[in-house]
């Protein structure tokens, strides 16, 4: 028994020795997905990632959630962190991300200016308390004119996920989530979207930090990881999933 005892204990030790935990927002979770294969095969190396809003993880990581790594819808977040002597790196753009409207009511007609339309009763929009993507789809709905006329019938989402999962599950009309979201495997072909122009919003800069119990606990592992998140092999999956990178 205590042989069997000193095993379990030395195996749990390799296994979180050889394993990083990523705080990652929520619109980069199809895409993570596939980059955390592809590292994985590359290393043998596990990744447990944790998906919530950037605002939600940054409070846990404040309150001392051990994750390795984090990948947020922003860089406030990351920078924030960084200010509180948090993290190991200074915050990094790894990708950019693009608002979508997306419906999946056949009868909709996807224009911003439809918002307006009364047959519309629920519009599912990210809070931009807790979600980057929020603030800059308020930012898109103010510019039009539009977020006094529609306000009542707003539907606010904690999270792209959960903004995503109003509109997906019909409980909202339509609503404006992340490009990402639309084309993952899961919600590819599901409904009807359209990019919103670029110029109505500002890019939405997603960053990156090694945060300081990756640097004090998995160090090696930690930066090896950072490294591949900016290798041609993530920046191709990012483009797939309709990100912009820095070549």
């Amino acid at each position: 028994m205590l042989y069997k005892f000193i095993f379990l204990i030395i195996l749990v030790t390799t296994i979180n020795a050889n394993s990083l935990k990523v705080a990652i927002a929520s619109n980069v979770r199809f895409a993570f997905d596939d980059i955390m294969l592809a590292y994985e095969k590359k290393s043998g190396v596990k990744i447990m990632p944790i998906a919530s809003s950037s605002g939600k993880l940054t409070a846990q990581i404040e309150q001392g959630a051990p994750f390795d790594l984090f990948l947020s819808a922003n860089m406030k977040y990351p920078k924030y962190l960084h200010s509180k002597n948090m993290t190991y790196s200074e915050p990094k753009i790894y990708a950019y991300g693009g608002l979508v409207l997306w419906t999946l009511n056949k009868d909709v007609t996807l224009e911003l200016e439809n918002l307006k339309n009364k047959r519309i009763k629920k519009i599912a929009i990210p809070s931009p308390k807790n979600a980057p993507y929020g603030v800059e789809a308020v930012r898109l709905l103010e510019k039009k004119g539009l977020k006094e006329i529609i306000e009542k019938k707003i539907v606010w989402g904690e999270s792209i996920s959960q903004t995503s999962q109003y509109i997906y599950s019909r409980s909202a009309d339509i609503g404006i989530t992340a490009k990402s979201i639309v084309l993952s495997p899961r919600m590819k072909n599901k409904g009807k979207w359209i990019e919103l122009d670029k110029n109505d919003y500002f890019p939405v800069e997603q960053g990156i930090v090694i945060l300081k119990h990756g640097f004090e606990n998995n160090r090696e592992l930690s930066e090896d990881f950072y490294k591949f998140i900016f290798s041609e092999t993530s920046k191709n999956i990012f483009k797939k999933y309709g990100y912009t990178v820095n070549e």
